[in-house]
């Protein structure tokens, strides 16, 4: 082979390699390793409120929140419990959902639990009977005083009333095809627990029940940590102000109304900023709705204030930095 064409060979050679490369490095650069912001010592487990699915039709619960915790370094699971179900049936296939997660792993020893809505008084069952499991307890919008449409619900769906009954059967229908969708397979919930527990005085004996963490005075905040049984728990909670965030949002004309009952106070269209205090409060004026507090829907909130993927980002780095 002639001098000219071994120098073509070569330079074509050399062409593809760094071609190849920059491919390589342009790849790489795309999919950083992460940055483990979010790498916390103890798992974190995401806990629904009310409908509880998962992800369903390509749509999860917790929106875009487990893919940006996950792209810096966390470990995040989705809990699988009844749609409509009391917090403590739901708290107890919680605990059978953490006890075979470390029975998988034995190097899990604790979880993060990080809840929405009715999640925080599940979490708080889970806290106050199994206290081994639990590392740290986060509540967002959960509605520990109670939540003014569930007195409305139960006083015009009274119990054994025709329109009761009409309602349990068709809330426990929407529950199990809910259940079912998201391919959680949790059994039968329980539509009127659910109601229920949520009045004034089904909150006030919840609380009685499992007061841990809970404010002593009226919108007071709650203690920092609890310890239960030989094991300490770190307690934190966050809720919004604001029923109405932004008009493409067709959950905000839902809060926009339900918000009404509250007369004025602030709250987030299902639970009232006081009634969201638990333990340290680190804030309870967002301007997010119920549905913004998990990103929902798909991703709609506010312009002007946190977006609510950085709330849950900052937490993470909290609990990181507490050690849990």
């Amino acid at each position: 082979m002639n001098k000219p064409v071994l120098t073509l060979a070569a330079s074509a050679i050399f062409a593809c390699s760094s071609l190849y490369s920059l491919n390589t490095y342009a790849m790489s650069s795309s999919t950083p390793a992460p940055s483990g912001y979010t790498e916390t010592q103890h798992p974190i487990m995401l806990v629904q409120g009310i409908l509880a699915f998962d992800s369903i039709a390509g749509v999860d619960y917790w929106y875009k929140i487990s893919e940006k915790l996950e792209s810096e370094g966390a470990t995040v699971y989705t809990a699988h419990i009844n749609a409509f179900n009391g917090s403590e049936a739901r708290g107890e296939q919680l605990i059978a959902e953490l006890d075979n997660i470390r029975a998988v792993d034995p190097s899990i020893q604790k979880f993060n639990l990080v809840a929405h809505s009715q999640g925080g008084l599940t979490s708080r069952y889970v806290m106050s009977v199994r206290p081994d499991l639990v590392a740290s307890l986060t509540t967002m919008g959960s509605p520990h005083q109670g939540a003014p449409i569930a007195d409305v619900l139960n006083n015009v769906f009274v119990e054994d009333s025709i329109l009761g009954s009409a309602y349990e059967v068709m809330v426990g229908a929407a529950g199990s095809l809910i259940d079912a969708l998201s391919g959680d397979g949790v059994g039968k919930g329980d539509a009127r627990a659910l109601t229920e527990e949520f009045t004034t005085a089904g909150a006030a004996s919840f609380n009685a029940t499992y007061p841990a963490g809970l404010p002593t005075t009226h919108c007071g905040e709650g203690p920092s940590s609890v310890t239960l049984n030989g094991h300490d728990i770190n307690l934190y909670s966050w809720g919004g102000g604001d029923t109405f965030t932004n008009a493409l949002d067709p959950l905000d004309y839902l809060f926009g109304s339900t918000g009404l009952l509250f007369a004025g106070a602030s709250n987030d269209g299902i639970t009232g900023s006081c009634s969201s205090h638990f333990g340290k409060v680190i804030r309870d004026d967002y301007k997010m709705n119920h549905g913004d507090l998990i990103n929902q829907v798909l991703g709609l909130h506010t312009l002007f204030d946190t977006d609510p993927l950085s709330v849950y980002r900052t937490h993470a780095n909290r609990l990181k930095t507490a050690g849990l």
